[in-house]
């Protein structure tokens, strides 16, 4: 039985995850697990699943958990040492890193030092310190097994095949809600048109990011470390059906390409039972049920984002930090109604053109970039109306 720790229990990621758990219990235990803020999800995800350790990012919050479990034999800890601890729990193999944003680089960080194999969910990890990871998970021994649709779709394509054979990787998008809206009506775009995505279910952040398509290019930068290829490898088509989840192209020719019903729950279980399967309850693809399968290039114009991932992985250093921070700062602004939708990448390209890229030798540093590219997004968005004015 392998015993998993998981870093963001409440979020969509992690709710997958125990659902998968819940399905084979002869096969997983959950040993460890994390929440942020949902402490009445997260105390009756403990009662189902009974860890022994149960951590919140805030301390301040420990109290009321164990008023909601009160009697119930667990470790309470909280804060960035209870994560850590979580994290690195002796008896762990593999931990489900599912922590939205930034937050989720030093527990993954710990798990690594501690000889974990991660299960990453959580893009922002090797967009802003991608070296920094790949470095570790050498040094330490580890295995990292990608849990986006897209990349764990890329994975299950070069299994068996030799990376020099790789031509390049495509990696698939739905192109969101808006993908046919017209130019001139995105200036209209609400918060509830923005998170009616057509295909996926997701947390709210990261549904903005598929609607902009910086989901995406977080996805290209993240490919360019699982994978160790050259930027000008990795493309991106818009497939609408979301049944392509990605292909690997290869020097004779061939294109092999993973495909399946959209449900998370199909990637997460590979990664965890790798390099058995389970089942998942996911239903599988009738091909003949199929209206057609369709693919365009992306328009640059209607997703700026996409560019701009493009733009911090050449310049590289410390300005994918920047850009993903700047990003996080932008949705949220959008998601409280401060700015308009358009206005989410002018904020990212404005704060990227003030940033002077630099070289990250450690976690403290990547965070440090990611809290400059924080404090000077929320300045800029102060001056939003002057930017709309400008622009």
């Amino acid at each position: 039985m392998k015993q998993i720790a998981i870093l963001g229990s409440t979020g969509s990621i992690g709710v997958s995850t125990l659902d998968i758990v819940a399905a084979h219990p002869d096969k997983f235990r959950v040993t460890a697990m994390t929440a942020g803020r949902n402490l009445e999800l997260f105390a009756d995800q403990i009662r189902q699943f009974r860890p022994d350790i149960a951590a919140v990012a805030d301390e301040k919050d420990i109290p009321r958990l164990r008023e909601l479990l009160a009697g119930h034999p667990v470790t309470f800890t909280g804060g960035i040492d209870g994560l850590c601890a979580a994290a690195t729990a002796p008896g762990v193999e593999m931990v489900v890193a599912a922590i939205v944003g930034a937050a989720g680089l030093v527990p993954t960080a710990a798990a690594i030092r501690a000889g974990k194999d991660i299960a990453l969910a959580n893009k922002e990890i090797l967009v802003t310190a991608g070296h920094l990871f790949m470095e570790l998970v050498a040094r330490h021994k580890v295995r990292l097994y990608p849990v986006d649709s897209e990349h764990s779709a890329v994975f299950q394509s070069i299994e068996g095949h030799r990376s020099d054979d790789i031509v390049r990787i495509i990696l698939t998008a739905s192109g969101g809600p808006f993908r046919e809206t017209p130019l001139e009506k995105l200036e209209q775009v609400t918060i509830q048109d923005a998170l009616n995505h057509p295909n996926w279910s997701m947390g709210r952040k990261i549904t903005i990011d598929s609607a902009t398509m910086m989901n995406k290019g977080l996805e290209v930068i993240e490919a360019r470390w699982l994978f160790d290829v050259p930027p000008e490898k990795i493309a991106v088509n818009i497939h609408p059906q979301s049944i392509i989840h990605s292909m690997v192209e290869y020097i004779d020719g061939c294109v092999i390409a993973q495909l399946g019903t959209p449900d998370m729950k199909a990637p997460i279980a590979y990664a965890l039972s790798y390099p058995e399967r389970v089942s998942t309850g996911v239903p599988p693809l009738d091909l003949t049920e199929l209206a057609g399968l369709t693919f365009f290039k992306p328009d640059l114009l209607r997703f700026p984002c996409l560019g701009l991932a493009y733009r911090a992985l050449a310049e590289g250093e410390s300005m994918p930090a920047v850009m993903n921070a700047a990003n996080e700062v932008a949705v949220e602004a959008f998601l409280s109604g401060r700015i308009s939708y358009l206005q989410i990448a002018r904020l990212i390209e404005r704060t990227m053109d003030a940033h002077r890229a630099h070289r990250l030798t450690s976690i403290e540093e990547v965070l440090a970039a990611d809290q400059w590219g924080r404090r000077t997004a929320a300045d800029l968005c102060g001056t939003c109306a002057t930017m709309e004015a400008s622009s």
